[in-house]
Parts: C-alpha cells; sequence; structure tokens
C-alpha cells in the first residue's frame, strides 16, 4: 500500500471517528480525543506492517542466498 493511499484511507477513518464520536458523546473534546486515538492506532499498525515486509524481505534474501554455493568455479578448473 502506498503511504499516500493509507493517508487518504486514515483521514476519511479519522473524521468518520470523530463523526461517531461526536453524535454519541455531544462533546466535541470527546471528538477530538477519539479522533487522535483513531489516527495513533493506524499509525502504529502502518508502521508495524511496513516492519514486517521489510523483516519478511530481509529473511526472504537471507533464505536465497543461504543455497548459493559461494565457491568459486575457478577453484575447480581442469586444465
Amino acid at each position: 500500500m502506498y503511504f499516500p493511499q493509507f493517508l487518504v484511507g486514515m483521514s476519511a477513518t479519522t473524521v468518520v471517528v470523530a463523526i461517531w464520536a461526536y453524535i454519541e458523546a455531544s462533546s466535541i473534546w470527546t471528538a477530538l480525543g477519539w479522533a487522535i486515538l483513531a489516527m495513533v492506532v493506524l499509525q502504529v499498525g502502518y508502521v508495524g506492517l511496513v516492519v514486517r515486509l521489510i523483516v519478511r524481505r530481509s529473511e526472504a534474501e537471507d533464505a536465497g542466498t543461504a543455497s548459493v554455493d559461494r565457491t568459486s568455479p575457478l577453484m575447480f578448473r581442469d586444465f
């Protein structure tokens, strides 16, 4: 997922949470608090997913290079 796409989704979700909290609590401060909490949770989730992608890629690269024979082909040349 691209960051701009995430940013639009996060903004839309935050607005929906803020409106919902305002309707339920009838307080702008409660709505603001819930909106901030929603943004924090979404950011933590996004960073967690990015870290997972990085770790999985590095593990895949390590597994891919482990099966490669590092012996130089010049060592076994027949003359």
